[in-house]
């Protein structure tokens, strides 16, 4: 059942009114909270006290809750005058004013995103200025500005400052550098061919840069509508209003970036566009879904906050596309709307969670010819006489049809069909019945087949001309949009590719798990080496697909001595896969050199250093001799092997060596230890033992009682156990090897 557009209008006014009720009282709740903490320490009582105390000298001095804790916080911490960045002012502010400012600082700070502290700082402060917008961008670490929220700023201006790159050395990098405010009462210089966003080159502007701990980490620009005087005092407020909005860029950082390239794509394109993120969230919108939504940007917000009417539609769309990696599409969103918010809607996969979203827009339709011509750019227009008969086109709409002026007669709409494509014919009844028989205006578009033998795109737009209730006439326009179809075919083209990529990667790494499990299985049979029982086990990481870099090895070697070994490449992926084959393969022939451990791990870092994809890996190595039970191991920067003597339970001390592949010419020590019969000596990776807000000492101190617990029994039934009882929690992949002493 759909919505009547009156109701719903009022329910989103209602909606907006109460989230716009739900900052400030957000704002006023920070403010009162501090000033409740400052009471809390200065009279050393409880909270809850010193909330009632609060309540009480508001009341007793004729203030405002707000204004009350206003004044408190300024007591303790200083007026907002006074804070680091900004501009020292000769006397201190007139408490009103103070208590203002405070104000402004804690409705900035009570916001999560920087687009809604643009609004806030605005809204209830700024524009009281006489500021009509508000700039917020975060520096990144390539010296780029990105902009991470504004106010009071059209869609496409917001669109055009998005990226600001250093080259050029522009007025914002400038002011950037400059660590002060830069004030621009007369706006930019006329001497200079810069510049900055605004109405006009005369606009007054403020450019302040934002400090967090000493450092600069963004921009804050305020813009005026013209000329202003900024005065010692608008400068002091403007300056401390703007501080705090360093605190809220690093928290606005998206957590998802649409493809450069595609983001390309869809800037160019008329029609509207959206990318959606892994997580449904809007990660990217092209200027005409800017100008489809008002104006405002919603990026990084989810799905059903930028589209309230259709997002159940296009989660679906979006699921349906990811399932199937083909591209999917519906007629009109909603669809048992009774009227489509969203037509032609296409959805096309780009693997990794995201999609592309094309639609075309609905809009009121009105009779004129004004109308008409507001839906389309570069246009030609047609006007046709029912009563009479007659048509009358411009210039521009002989083109359109590959005819001639004065040669070619003008032909009416009803009269098209003959130059167009015969499957796009009903396009054209259906846009004729809705202007003679409906009244109402509408819009098609339809293939024309040109004399040359070419084809071209085109759309209609026309309005009916009502007299007495009857259409006598037909007004409209011609648009050849064949550019932008093939540019759309290009991009539908581009993400089929982009899926066949991903089809790709997931088959490669599907193919590569399946020979790290063959290299490295979950639960090996492992040949007998002499004077030891072993058993080991190798639990791939959660996610699917996702190949490690975990190995495990257990080798004989001529003189009979025994090579235990572990390792963990960094990473994940094809390349830390192919890292671990080439390192476990390499130190497997080494070892039949028969040296030390240590020897050992100083040749397998200079493999390390050579391969390819320059890895970096723990491992740790051991070599047991069967005729003295003794025990030489080494380690690179892996964690150490835990012995399981008589029910009790050590890790053995060994030298503090580097990574494999850290430093060239690097060298390993040795560590000794003495086995006796019955003594089982646990070899791991860190998945083994990591888990998430725990510390490894703390990780492997649990390890340790886990395995003071272990029942008599074989290695096999010990591993079974342990793989059981300790679980890291990091989602890495896990190894595991068991040597028992016979």
């Amino acid at each position: 059942m759909s919505v009547p557009e009156s109701g719903l209008a009022a329910a989103v006014a209602e909606l907006t009114a109460e989230i716009a009720a739900m900052r400030s009282e957000r704002a006023r709740r920070r403010l009162v909270d501090l000033a409740t903490g400052v009471l809390v320490s200065q009279l050393r009582i409880a909270p809850a006290e010193a909330g009632d105390h609060l309540t009480r000298l508001a009341a007793s001095t004729g203030l405002g809750l707000d204004d009350m804790a206003a004044d408190i916080v300024n007591g303790a911490a200083g007026s907002p005058a006074a804070a680091p960045g900004v501009p020292a002012a000769s006397t201190e502010p007139p408490p009103a004013e103070a208590r203002r400012m405070r104000r402004g600082v804690a409705a900035v700070l009570s916001n999560d995103t920087a687009a809604d502290a643009a609004t806030a700082l605005l809204e209830n402060s700024l524009s009281v200025l006489g500021v009509r917008a508000v700039f917020l961008w975060r520096r990144t670490g390539t010296d780029c500005l990105e902009l991470a929220g504004q106010a009071g700023a059209g869609p496409q201006e917001a669109q055009h400052w998005h990226w600001v790159p250093p080259e050029g050395e522009g007025p914002l990098h400038r002011a950037l550098r400059s660590v002060a405010p830069v004030w621009l009462p007369g706006g930019t210089p006329a001497d200079r061919a810069e510049r900055l966003p605004g109405p006009s080159r005369e606009a007054a502007r403020a450019l302040v840069p934002l400090a967090r701990e000493g450092q600069v980490t963004g921009l804050a620009l305020a813009v005026w509508p013209g000329p202003a005087e900024l005065s010692e005092e608008v400068r002091r407020t403007v300056a401390a209003l703007c501080a705090p909005a360093a605190y809220v860029l690093d928290a606005t950082a998206p957590r998802t970036a649409a493809p450069p390239v595609v983001t390309a794509l869809l800037d160019v394109l008329e029609r509207p566009g959206a990318v959606l993120g892994p997580e449904g969230v809007v990660e990217h919108l092209n200027p005409a879904a800017l100008k489809s939504l008002g104006g405002n940007s919603h990026l990084g917000r989810p799905v059903a906050q930028v589209f309230p009417h259709t997002h159940a539609g296009l989660l679906a769309l979006a699921e349906r596309a990811a399932a199937t990696t083909a591209p999917q599409a519906a007629p009109r969103l909603p669809a048992d709307g009774a009227e489509a918010v969203m037509g032609s809607v296409r959805v096309v996969p780009m693997g990794e969670g995201r999609s592309v979203v094309l639609w075309r827009t609905t809009e009121d339709r009105g009779p004129s010819l004004a109308r008409a011509l507001g839906r389309l750019e570069r246009l030609a227009s047609f006007e046709d006489d029912l009563v009479g008969g007659g048509s009358r086109w411009s210039e521009q709409a002989y083109a359109v049809f590959g005819l001639r002026p004065g040669d070619d007669p003008p032909v009416p709409l009803r009269a098209l069909t003959p130059l167009l494509h015969p499957e796009d014919v009903p396009e054209l009844e259906e846009l004729l019945a809705t202007l003679t028989k409906r009244h109402e205006g509408g819009h098609a578009l339809v293939r024309v087949v040109r004399g040359d033998g070419g084809v071209r795109h085109v759309r209609i737009a026309a309005e009916p001309v009502l007299g007495g209730g009857v259409p006598i006439g037909v007004v409209g326009v011609f648009q050849d949009v064949s550019a932008q179809h093939h540019t759309e075919v290009a991009l539908s083209a581009t993400f089929d590719q982009l899926n066949v990529v991903q089809a790709d990667a997931v088959l490669r790494n599907r193919l590569v798990l399946r020979l790290q499990h063959a290299i490295v299985p979950e639960a090996p049979t492992l040949e007998t080496v002499p004077g030891l029982q072993v058993a080991a086990r190798y639990r791939p990481a959660a996610e699917e697909y996702r190949v490690g870099g975990d190995w495990y090895d257990v080798q004989t070697l001529p003189g009979g001595k025994v090579l235990v070994t572990v390792g963990d490449i960094a990473g994940h992926g094809i390349a830390s896969a192919t890292s671990m084959i080439a390192l476990r393969g390499a130190l497997r022939g080494l070892a039949f050199a028969e040296r030390a451990p240590g020897r050992l791990m100083a040749w397998l870092n200079e493999v390390t250093l050579h391969t390819s994809s320059q890895p970096t890996a723990t491992a740790l190595a051991a070599l047991f001799d069967p005729a003295d039970h003794s025990l030489c191991w080494t380690s690179a920067g892996h964690p150490p092997p835990l012995l399981l003597r008589n029910g009790r339970a050590r890790f053995l001390a060994g030298p503090h060596n580097v990574l494999l592949g850290a430093l060239p010419g690097a060298e390993y020590e040795d560590a000794k230890a003495q086995l006796r019969p019955g003594d089982t000596l646990l070899l791991y990776t860190d998945g083994f033992v990591e888990r998430r807000h725990t510390s490894l000492d703390d990780s492997l101190e649990a390890f340790r009682r886990t395995a003071e617990r272990l029942g008599p029994g074989p290695p096999d039934e010990q591993a079974d156990h342990l793989m059981t009882g300790v679980i890291g929690d990091t989602d890495d992949d896990t190894s595991l090897v068991v040597v028992r002493v016979a």
